[in-house]
């Protein structure tokens, strides 16, 4: 994951009208929390910061430059706005280089079960914990030729390189099942076949 730098500007002004006037200046409301130190209130660039999250997921690690001084933070909470979908605001976390982290990773299936089977994905993330620089994408289930009754369980899954699992061990990721479909074509070819012959 590359390191992506953000200038920011310290946010004085507070409450819902302050929120409204700095995102109608092309800025989020953001916090910043952490390592003991007090909640420091700063403006992101709606623009950039909307890349940064398209590009780096939402995991993503932000050099922050903050008057003068510069601040490593992870992406804690985007809240979006339910209907207008722009970023109303933003919890950033301060992480430090070399630090574990526990996060949330988006898991992917990929490959080709085997004939017949129906593939259920049950965990969408799993949380790990891994460096802060160092924060995975995506981890990839692979089912290619796995066959019908089979079960993936969170322990089962390959993690990246210095990544430890967070998420309870016996966890259900993806389960692998006969498909029915056969049994309601059959039903559905014996209904047509029961009002021909009325």
């Amino acid at each position: 994951m590359s390191e992506v730098r953000l200038s920011v500007e310290p946010r004085t002004e507070f409450g819902k009208g302050a929120a409204r006037r700095t995102r109608r200046a092309g800025k989020i409301p953001a916090v910043l929390y952490g390592h003991g130190s007090d909640p420091r209130h700063f403006a992101l660039p709606a623009i950039e910061f909307a890349r940064v999250v398209r590009e780096n997921g939402s995991n993503a690690v932000i050099t922050l430059d903050l008057e003068g001084s510069t601040e490593l933070a992870l992406t804690k909470t985007i809240v979006v706005h339910p209907l207008k979908n722009y970023i109303e605001h933003v919890d950033l976390l301060v992480v430090k280089r070399g630090e574990k982290i526990t996060v949330d990773v988006p898991v992917v299936v990929t490959g080709t079960s085997s004939p017949g089977t129906l593939v259920t994905q049950d965990l969408d993330t799993l949380q790990v914990e891994v460096e802060a620089l160092h924060i995975p994408e995506q981890i990839e289930v692979s089912v290619e030729g796995v066959e019908a009754g089979s079960q993936i369980l969170a322990s089962q899954v390959t993690l990246p390189a210095g990544a430890s699992l967070v998420t309870d061990a016996e966890a259900l990721v993806v389960a692998v099942n006969e498909a029915r479909a056969t049994e309601t074509d059959e039903a559905g070819e014996e209904a047509a076949a029961e009002e021909a012959a009325e």
